[in-house]
């Protein structure tokens, strides 16, 4: 994925690496996805790394806000299959202007498929439908019920909580 410069390999261990989704698959198309990875271990030359988070680049969020629409967001907790906590932020942007009462659809939505996916997915499943926007396909399906949407994403997400392995 890429070099870290240190003097000592074990002051690798707990450094975060970020990377955009294109570094990672080669496809222009994933530009705008940074991914950060928490070095676990070093072996040799080679560092092991959880994932930590990712985020929508700052350009790319803002070239999707439009005046006369509106943008609706939420941030939920959720747990993984295996216990892993994470905290992730969707947002959805529709074609026009919508009622409060359509956003409050919208967002029982896509907390409803948010917490479905993780409860039956381990983290690295739920981690891949996230970053292959699996899951903000789903909620558009289901949303576009409710109003025309222009976009779904899952804007960011966080590794909060990782379980203990007890040997």
């Amino acid at each position: 994925m890429g070099a870290v410069p240190s003097d000592d390999p074990e002051k690798l261990v707990g450094r975060t690496v970020d990377a955009t989704l294109y570094d990672l698959t080669n496809d222009f198309a994933h530009q705008y996805l940074k991914m950060y990875f928490q070095i676990t271990e070093v072996e040799g030359k080679t560092a092991r790394t959880i994932f930590k988070g990712h985020e929508y680049s700052r350009d790319y969020l803002r070239s999707l806000v439009r005046r006369r629409t509106t943008r609706v967001d939420t941030v939920l907790g959720v747990t993984t299959k295996d216990s892993y906590r994470m905290r992730v932020g969707v947002c959805a942007f529709t074609l026009i202007r919508i009622k409060t009462s359509q956003e409050k659809a919208i967002r029982s939505i896509m907390r409803r498929i948010v917490q479905e996916k993780a409860s039956v997915l381990t983290f690295d499943q739920f981690v891949q439908e996230i970053v292959l926007q699996k899951i903000a396909s789903d909620v558009y399906n289901e949303a576009k019920k409710i109003a025309p949407l222009r976009h779904v994403g899952i804007r960011k997400s966080k590794l909060v909580l990782q379980p203990t392995m007890v040997a």
